[in-house]
């Protein structure tokens, strides 16, 4: 069955049937990696999951050097065994601290997992709290180490996560492929003009995946937050200034 799923998912995206939300940003994430990625570029999965954006990754640059974060034990250790001869994967959660902390894993829904508890779109979800190491990004790899494109989806935890790589990003300024949006970020007491200040302060715009993808403009502030709240876009890049 699960196999099934699989394959029904990439007929869909191949055809551009998005019957989902999430198939359309599974769909331009796809479309966004293949325009940016270069044989040898070095990337980042926050949130690896599975490792489906992982393995794209690993196909579109395998000479390039990568990295995955995965907390929760079983998806650690699944991707260890599978990528773990072509990628450097670590069973951390990233934030703007070092430590330990509490981790919400969602038990009947692994993909809403995260630091906190969220709102989640499934009915009786089964919340087992488990503990879990927490590094910054910075601290795990160095800022003169060259990056080009990072994807992060840590349900709601995003701004902690980019705080914690000010020093990587800086230097940097990679592409970013990141989920932001009410129902998640909120819980972590953030506000969109955190995300958008922070990211303009190291040079970085913010675009819906379509925009992006079609070199449109990047949103205003008004605009991203206006996206957030209203839930109409929660996937967007992070990129220097699009040249038209």
């Amino acid at each position: 069955m699960q196999k099934l799923k699989i394959i029904l998912r990439e007929m869909l995206i191949l055809l551009h049937f998005d019957i989902t939300k999430n198939l359309k940003y599974d769909r331009l994430t796809r479309k966004i990696l293949q325009q940016h990625i270069q044989i040898d570029s070095n990337c980042i999965d926050i949130g690896c999951h599975k490792g489906e954006i992982l393995e794209q990754m690993l196909q579109l640059a395998p000479k390039g050097k990568h990295y995955a974060f995965e907390p929760i034990p079983y998806l650690y250790q699944h991707l260890q065994e599978k990528y773990g001869e072509k990628a450097l994967i670590y069973p951390y959660a990233l934030s703007d601290k070092n430590g330990t902390s509490a981790f919400q894993l969602v038990t009947n829904a692994p993909a809403y997992s995260g630091l906190k508890k969220r709102h989640y779109d499934v009915k009786n979800p089964i919340i087992e709290e488990i503990k879990v190491e927490v590094k910054t990004l910075d601290n795990i790899i160095h800022h003169t180490e060259p990056i080009h494109l990072i994807k992060i989806d840590v349900e709601g935890g995003e701004w902690d996560v980019l705080k914690g790589a000010k020093n990587l990003l800086t230097a940097n300024q990679p592409i970013i492929i990141f989920e932001y949006g009410k129902g998640a970020g909120d819980y972590y007491e953030t506000q969109p003009k955190d995300i958008y200040l922070f990211l303009k302060e190291i040079g970085l715009s913010i675009y819906t995946l379509s925009a992006f993808i079609n070199k449109k403009a990047a949103l205003d502030i008004h605009e991203f937050k206006n996206y957030f709240y209203s839930n109409k876009e929660y996937y967007f890049v992070a990129s220097k200034e699009i040249k038209k």
